[in-house]
C-alpha cells in the first residue's frame, strides 16, 4: 500500500506544481503532511538539503521520502511518479504544440502565470519565517528573517554591478554559509 500512496501523493505533486520546485514546496508540504510521512521541522530541514544538493528539489525531496518509507522501491517510484507528468507534457508540448507556443494568447498565458508563481515563492518564504516566529522561535524567524533580506541585497546589489548577477549557485553556496554561521546563535 505503501507503494501506491507514494506514487499517487507525488504523481499530485507532479501533476498540480506550476512554476518550479518553490511553487511545489506547498503542495509536497500538504501531501507530505496528510500521509504522515514526515514531520513538519524534518520536511523543512529536508528543504533546505534538497535545494542544497544537485538536482531539481521536488525530485530530490521524493527520492528521499520514498526511501525513507519504503526503500530504494519506494525512492524509485516516488520519483518516476514525480516527473512522469512533466515528461509526458513535454512530449505532448514537442509535438502537438509546436506551432502554437509562438501564438501571441500562448504567449499572453504564460506572461500571465509568471506573477502567480512569484506570488507562491513569496507566500512560501514568508510561511516559513512566520512559523519559526509563532512557535516562539522569535530569534530564529529575524535571523532567517534578515538573512532572506540580506540575500535579496546582495542578489539584486550584484546584478548592477555585474551584467548576468550573481549565479543561483553562488546564492546557494552563500546561503547555507550563512545559515552554518548563524545557526549557533537562533
Amino acid at each position: 500500500m505503501i507503494y501506491l500512496d507514494l506514487f499517487v501523493g507525488f504523481l499530485k505533486v507532479g501533476s498540480f506544481s506550476f512554476g518550479g520546485a518553490y511553487g511545489a514546496i506547498p503542495l509536497i508540504r500538504d501531501i507530505v503532511l496528510s500521509y504522515g510521512w514526515l514531520e513538519e521541522d524534518a520536511l523543512v530541514y529536508m528543504i533546505a538539503v534538497g535545494e542544497s544538493t544537485p538536482g531539481p528539489i521536488m525530485v530530490n525531496l521524493a527520492t528521499y521520502i520514498g526511501r525513507s518509507q519504503a526503500g530504494i522501491a519506494g525512492a524509485l517510484i516516488a520519483t518516476t511518479a514525480v516527473v512522469l507528468p512533466s515528461f509526458v507534457v513535454i512530449l505532448l508540448a514537442m509535438t502537438l504544440l509546436r506551432k502554437s507556443l509562438g501564438n501571441p494568447y500562448a504567449q499572453a498565458v504564460l506572461r500571465g502565470l509568471k506573477p502567480c508563481v512569484i506570488g507562491i515563492v513569496l507566500a512560501t518564504g514568508t510561511y516559513m519565517i512566520a512559523r519559526h516566529c509563532a512557535e516562539g522561535a522569535v530569534s530564529s524567524g529575524n535571523v532567517a528573517a534578515a538573512m532572506t533580506a540580506l540575500l535579496a541585497g546582495i542578489y539584486f546589489g550584484s546584478r548592477r554591478l555585474w551584467k548576468g548577477g550573481l549565479s543561483p549557485i553562488g546564492l546557494i553556496v552563500l546561503s547555507a554559509l550563512l545559515g552554518i554561521i548563524l545557526s549557533g546563535r537562533c
